[in-house]
């Protein structure tokens, strides 16, 4: 059986926004209810099966504080894609958006990213709506927007699915 494909990816986005719970979620399966900030960056090593290949994602969760950002470009070297979060009950959330798509396409112009609106199951207190949402996919090309729940799991590993679909379309294809 061939080796795993190694794909290195990156969490970015605002402080608090939940970059830290979704990967908890993803990689452990299981909701943190009491997180700590993340000190610059930290990663996470998950290993799944797309389209009949193994693919090991190294994931890496960048810290969300403005004192970061400069290291966060050196770090966002070899990425093959990234997961771009906001909170849906912070509007303040995106006022940055095209900072971190610049960290995060620094290295690579054509590096697909997903765009995450985080703790949907927050229902009453969401206060972005899906049409001013919609329009930052279409002015930073990101190929999909998906709202998501790290509390319930809604669509946490769907969003880790398509990235990686999407890194290896944008490899082999």
């Amino acid at each position: 059986m061939p080796k795993p494909i190694l794909f290195k990816v990156i969490t970015a986005g605002e402080g608090g926004v939940g970059k830290t719970t979704l990967l908890y979620r993803y990689i452990e399966g299981r909701f943190l209810v009491d997180t700590k900030m993340t000190l610059g960056v930290e990663f996470f090593m998950k290993e799944l099966e797309i389209e009949k290949r193994k693919i090991n994602l190294q994931v890496w969760d960048f810290g969300g504080q403005e004192h970061f950002r400069p290291l966060l470009k050196n770090y966002s070297k070899g990425a093959r894609g990234a997961l771009l979060l906001f909170d849906l009950t912070r509007p303040s959330s995106l006022d940055k958006i095209e900072q971190w798509v610049n960290i995060c396409r620094g290295e690579n112009p054509n590096i697909p990213i997903i765009f995450l609106g985080t703790k949907l199951d927050l229902t009453e207190s969401i206060s972005v709506n899906d049409d001013f949402a919609l329009t930052f996919p279409k002015k930073y090309d990101f190929f999909k927007y998906l709202k998501i729940s790290s509390k319930t799991g809604e669509n946490v590993n769907l969003a880790f699915e398509l990235l990686a679909k999407e890194v290896i379309k944008k490899l082999y294809v």
